[in-house]
């Protein structure tokens, strides 16, 4: 079943781009892959490991350091 979206030119050209990047053959295939790589990014959790509190946000830096 074929359904038209509207989208934005910018996203447009985001969608031609990583179409020919990755040799898709369609927009719909782009949005599949783009979908299934976000779904199979593993979980972050216990990334840290057993580190305390005080140690990480030691570790993190301040407002003023930002740009």
């Amino acid at each position: 079943m074929k359904t038209t979206i509207q989208i934005n030119q910018n996203t447009l050209e985001l969608l031609r781009k990583v179409r020919d990047d990755t040799s898709s053959g369609s927009y719909d295939e782009v949005i599949n892959k783009i979908i299934i790589r976000n779904l199979n990014k593993e979980s972050l959790f216990g990334y840290l490991g057993k580190k305390n509190r005080r140690f990480i946000l030691k570790e993190l830096r301040d407002k003023s350091d930002r740009l």
